[in-house]
């Protein structure tokens, strides 16, 4: 590799031959790496566009432009080093009780402080409305985090305390159902819990008193269903905080809709 003509580039050539451009700026003793890229003009802009965010101030994040050639994620790692100090590689800012993780100039995620260690390390990516991680090779949802599941929908399942979806804070989701095919509802002003199961259309397998019996309930109507001859994979509840004895005392006395025990496959 050897030093480009144009300040902070770089020239090298990658395994095929092919030549490479390496643009890097130098702010408070650290050393910063802003890509690589394929001509050296480009190379130039990132690192006069990286100097212009770190030596002259006026950036703030909402500034940048799309004919930009400094990649966004980068433009906002070298705001939040300017301003905080902290240089972090994702696409970060920090705040004092939380910090947000830029997707794009205009959508930003609010998250707890304490989540700061592993977003630092951990991409958020997004396909339609699904957020993940990459973690070990997986995809890993990041509002399974929460505790909520991958079927659950918002405003059945889960809420925004304030409305906000982009707030991802703890104390801003409020989980209402934590089982599969459990629905939480109110009559007479009680909250009671509501168990339903999906063959070929949805059926009503009974009301609960408590979010964990719904639960139970939705488990053993899925193993009648089953004993019936009806083919499906369903998702069996894990019910925390009780013991087996519960669990199999429960199982055992819940009452189940008479029609769960007419379905054949």
């Amino acid at each position: 590799m050897k030093k480009n003509k144009s300040v902070g580039v770089f020239e090298t050539t990658l395994k095929d031959g092919t030549p490479s451009y390496r643009s890097s700026i130098t702010y408070n003793g650290k050393h910063i790496a802003l890509g690589s890229f394929a001509d050296n003009k480009t190379a130039a802009r990132v690192y006069k566009e990286a100097h212009r965010v770190l030596y002259s101030g006026r950036d703030v994040i909402s500034s940048y432009k799309k004919d930009m050639s400094l990649p966004f994620e980068k433009y906002v790692s070298l705001i939040n080093y300017r301003d905080k100090g902290m240089y972090i590689s994702n696409p970060i800012y920090l705040e004092k009780k939380y910090f947000l993780y830029y997707l794009s100039p205009e959508i930003a995620y609010k998250f707890d402080i304490e989540d700061l260690f592993y977003y630092s390390s951990h991409k958020i990516m997004k396909r339609g409305s699904h957020l993940f991680v990459a973690d070990y090779g997986s995809q890993l949802s990041v509002l399974q985090r929460y505790g909520i599941k991958s079927y659950s929908v918002r405003g059945r399942d889960y809420l925004f305390a304030n409305d906000d979806p982009y707030d991802l804070r703890y104390e801003n989701i409020i989980i209402l159902n934590r089982y599969h095919g459990v629905r939480q509802f109110a009559e007479k002003g009680f909250v009671k819990y509501k168990a339903v199961i999906h063959i070929r259309s949805n059926y009503v397998v009974g009301k609960y008193a408590s979010e964990a019996e719904a639960a139970i309930a939705y488990n053993k109507a899925a193993d009648i269903l089953i004993k019936n001859g009806i083919r499906k994979n369903f998702i069996q509840n894990y019910v925390e905080d009780i013991s087996a004895s519960q669990y199999a005392d429960i199982y055992t006395k819940v009452k189940i809709s008479d029609k769960i025990y007419t379905l054949r496959g």
